[in-house]
């Protein structure tokens, strides 16, 4: 049994944060529009989840954690998102996020993007999930919906998730176009979170859209390091870039600051209807990009199997 810690987040009002947020997003791009919206319908295109929102029990996990990958992968760390889902205390909940593929049936190593409606009493799981891997034939990215190859709901050595009962309901909805400043759309809305909310740690999660633009993207390459990757120059050098075209659909986790859980405090994975995904890093079209999210604040946090030795390497 893996360990699970649990901490209740500070929780604003969806009116409060959509004030902070337009504030805050100002400073980064040139149009912002931050609104309570009630959720669209999520099981439509672009997104085509198994659930129609991001409502109801909001909560995050942070599973596993980079330690298990560097610097030297402990292949033997592999996890369920049924599993998980009764970890976080809600059984059936449609989850988000970023995390690794199970190299254990995979074979390989690869970027998981977990989009799960998760098995209950009444229904077995529901798994729209993609995987983002280095092409063999090419040498570019192959992403691939996961159900067309396995019926399981594995991942391995880490993930980022958000989950909610995938009910309709308010959100936060985010428009911003024009990025002015350094920080990415992820980093951005983090760190107004933080400078906001100080000590008192806020949790978000979701989904956005890159409507147009670029970004920059990156995928882990199938075979796993053989020599130790000790800093983040290693790791940017281990792993493989890409440019990647809108629209592209986007899972972030965003944690204000670590509460003290050795936590991950921002990863977001993304996928396409054009068969291009990985792990987003930042707009390469700051000009012309355009943003649009959805967004919950989280009500609690669950930390499972949390790495008993740890680092800061390889996490942004």
């Amino acid at each position: 049994m893996a360990k699970v810690e649990r901490f209740a987040f500070h929780v604003p009002s969806l009116e409060e944060l959509a004030g902070v947020l337009q504030k805050g997003l100002k400073e980064n791009f040139a149009d912002v529009q931050v609104s309570v919206v009630d959720c669209p319908d999520l099981t439509q295109e672009p997104f085509s989840f198994p659930a129609k929102g991001i409502c109801g029990k909001p909560r995050i996990a942070d599973v596993g954690g980079v330690p298990y990958l560097l610097p030297l992968v402990q292949k033997e760390k592999v996890y369920d998102l049924n599993v998980i889902a009764k970890d976080i205390e809600l059984p059936g909940a449609f989850i988000l996020g970023a995390g690794a593929a199970s190299s254990r049936i995979l074979g390989v190593n690869a970027e998981f993007i977990p989009i799960v409606q998760a098995k209950s009493e009444k229904k077995p799981a529901v798994n729209g999930s993609y995987i983002a891997q280095i092409n063999p034939a090419d040498k570019g990215c192959l992403l691939e919906k996961y159900s067309t190859k396995y019926s399981d709901c594995e991942f391995g050595l880490l993930a980022n998730l958000y989950a909610s009962e995938g009910q309709p309901g308010k959100v936060i909805e985010v428009k911003a176009s024009g990025r002015t400043g350094e920080l990415n759309f992820v980093s951005c809305l983090r760190q107004i979170l933080e400078k906001h909310y100080g000590e008192k740690p806020v949790g978000m999660g979701g989904t956005f859209i890159i409507q147009k633009g670029k970004a920059k993207i990156h995928i882990m390459p199938p075979e796993f390091s053989a020599c130790p990757l000790n800093t983040d120059e290693d790791v940017n050098n281990w792993l493989k870039f890409f440019e990647m075209k809108a629209p592209l659909v986007c899972q972030p986790v965003i944690v204000s600051r670590d509460p003290g859980f050795d936590l991950r405090l921002e990863h977001t994975h993304c996928f396409s209807q054009h068969g291009e995904g990985g792990h987003y890093h930042q707009d390469t079209t700051p000009e012309s990009v355009r943003y649009l999210g959805y967004f919950v604040p989280a009500e609690l946090l669950f930390r499972i199997d949390r790495p008993k030795e740890t680092h800061m390497v390889g996490r942004d």
